[in-house]
């Protein structure tokens, strides 16, 4: 039996894992795509490193694009496999794919006319948003704490509090050599044991090998109550004494959903001031609608909360925009207001249009609430640039830029070591660390050797693992 890895390796994006089993059964985990290096992920997302036709299973471990964003292309290259996820993850990922299908195509006719005027080829998407409409019909959906049997291997997902959906995939490999079968537990990316909706990252059984992820590694976040008032602080700043209009660029998935409730319970509180708070992104509309159809994932406070609120998502001041005009119309407006809007690293999306327009004036605040990989827009932003490219225009930064990382959906180090403290330190053979940057997965290894795991394995890119 080997595992490769082929993608979140040294890096936080484009996850894929490959179990090959005794038997020859090939099992991916995860078929994320490359995010946030341009036109240079085309190329890495081309090259998969397996051969899609010899793929019996996917495994998902959840929606987010740099998990599941490379599902319609090895469909079209030739998986005839069968998606495993829960029945959440399966909803987002029928209005998650089509969108970053959408993206594909509006991205190539702009990367073509770059490559035309540089006497290049043209390129094609990577696939379509009709694509990815027809991949759904490969997902089967499995409730949590359910166990699968599959011929040679069984699966169970249990709740790990990312985003909604989001799981531990616990696997069992079996074997006609081995009495008993070699347990693998395939983290994901793992939530926050404080979180304002999801509830708290559930307890996985004990695993022979446990591949982590590794995001926040090395750093600690501030608690959730505190990151309300921080949030309370930025608006008052920038809509009541600049008069500005704060832009806050959120995955439409989970971090929109965290930002409005915050917001909503705010404004329930009355210390909220009156503020137009508008979400542009149909996504995040879409998504939103889906969390609403899905309040098993929701921990005992929000139940609570929505006894007293029946929509958390919504209160009198927030408007959900759809349409490309209204969106527009608030470049116009020198009103006071909120704008959440996709996509969280400020790479694509309407939020980069609204950067774009707000960024030189010194009344607008932009706040990031989240991750942005290194070569990122947004890490540019967040980092301290006095001048960013975007659109190809240069455009000097005059906004405030403030940054609030207690509003990730990914655990920090302390909750990291949490998730696997229940684990008997000498049945567990292996930890293998992906899923984050190269100095903070370091560091976290050295963490979890402190606490008494031996064993602590980082792979790059290609590396082959036996087990046994």
């Amino acid at each position: 039996m080997t595992i490769q890895f082929l993608g979140a390796t040294r890096e936080v994006t484009g996850s894929k894992h490959l179990i090959t089993t005794d038997f020859g059964t090939k099992i991916l985990l995860d078929c994320g795509m490359y995010q946030g290096k341009g036109l240079e992920t085309y190329n890495d997302n081309m090259n998969l490193g397996f051969e899609p036709s010899e793929i019996d299973y996917l495994v998902l471990s959840h929606a987010h694009i740099d998990h599941s964003g490379l599902i319609p292309y090895i469909i079209k290259k030739g998986f005839k496999g069968t998606v495993l996820c829960t029945p959440a993850t399966r909803d987002l990922c029928a209005i998650m794919l089509p969108d970053s299908g959408r993206i594909q195509e509006l991205d190539t006719i702009t990367f073509n006319k770059k490559r035309e005027k540089q006497g290049l080829s043209s390129i094609e998407p990577i696939y379509t948003e009709e694509d990815a409409r027809m991949s759904m019909q490969c997902f089967v959906s499995i409730p949590y704490e359910r166990e699968m049997k599959f011929g040679d291997f069984s699966l169970m997902f249990s709740d790990n509090g990312h985003i909604l959906g989001s799981a531990t995939c616990n696997i069992k490999l079996f074997s006609k050599e081995r009495n008993n079968p070699v347990t693998i537990a395939f983290t994901g990316d793992i939530g926050r044991y404080e979180g304002r909706i999801l509830k708290a990252p559930q307890r996985f059984p004990q695993a022979d090998y446990v591949i982590m992820e590794s995001t926040y590694g090395d750093r600690e976040h501030k608690a959730v109550t505190q990151s309300d008032d921080d949030l309370l602080d930025v608006v008052k700043y920038t809509c009541i004494q600049k008069r500005g209009k704060l832009i806050i660029p959120s995955f439409a998935v989970g971090r929109a959903q965290e930002i409005i409730f915050a917001l909503n319970k705010l404004w329930e509180e009355g210390r909220l001031p009156s503020i137009d708070v508008y979400v542009d992104s149909p996504l995040s509309v879409n998504a939103t609608n889906i969390f609403k159809l899905h309040t098993e994932c929701f921990n005992d406070k929000m139940i609570e909360f929505m006894r007293q609120d029946p929509d958390p998502f919504g209160f009198d001041e927030l408007r959900y925009i759809q349409s490309s005009k209204e969106s527009k119309m608030l470049n116009f407006s020198n009103d006071p207001c909120i704008i959440i809007s996709a996509s969280g690293m400020m790479e694509a999306g309407r939020v980069k249009h609204h950067i774009a327009n707000n960024i030189e004036k010194k009344s607008t605040t932009i706040l990031g609430v989240g991750y942005c990989s290194p070569t990122t827009l947004g890490h540019k932003i967040l980092r301290g640039d006095k001048n960013v490219s975007i659109f190809g225009i240069l455009h000097k930064v005059r906004a405030d830029i403030r940054k609030l990382e207690s509003y990730s959906a990914h655990a920090d180090c302390n909750e990291l070591i949490r998730f696997i403290d229940h684990l008997d330190r000498e049945k567990t053979k292996k930890i293998i660390v992906v899923h984050g940057e190269a100095q903070t997965q370091d560091s976290f290894a050295k963490t979890l050797k402190s606490n008494g795991f031996k064993d602590v394995f980082i792979p790059n890119k290609g590396d082959v693992l036996e087990i046994e």
